[in-house]
């Protein structure tokens, strides 16, 4: 889903992850500070692959309560690259892509919800293989 992003010159003083509660904290020396859900993070990746490459490509992420963020990698001084538990990781969120997410954060979810009500779809993963036997893997 494609996001206003508006520079707002302000850089990250601390950058927390919360790995128990799913949370990434940021504090911006504007003296901002956002608490964004890893979930909603991935929900919003500014990936290829989610984003498209043109407008009305976008994909609709779904299925992605309780992906976590496993690692932060520093991209450049501009940004970071989490790796998300899903295994997704090639998305680059940008300070000023963070600092819309959070400002914008109570808009964007609930754009997010009604956008998977209208898909019919879920929060929550599909049970993949739900009827095999377990002694598979």
């Amino acid at each position: 889903m494609r996001i206003n992003v508006k520079p707002c010159n302000a850089i990250p003083t601390e950058i927390k992850l919360h790995q128990k509660s799913g949370v990434l904290e940021i504090s911006f020396d504007d003296g901002s500070q956002f608490n964004l859900p890893c979930e909603f993070l991935r929900v919003f990746t500014p990936s290829a692959e989610a984003v498209g490459h043109g407008p009305g490509q976008e994909v609709l992420q779904v299925g992605k309560a309780g992906v976590n963020i496993n690692e932060i990698k520093p991209v450049g001084n501009y940004g970071i690259a989490p790796v998300f538990s899903d295994g997704h990781s090639t998305g680059i969120f940008t300070w000023d892509l963070l600092y819309a997410l959070g400002t914008d954060y109570a808009e964007l979810w609930a754009d997010y919800l009604q956008r998977l009500e209208q898909a019919g779809a879920s929060r929550e993963p599909a049970q993949v293989n739900a009827g095999m036997s377990h002694h598979d893997h």
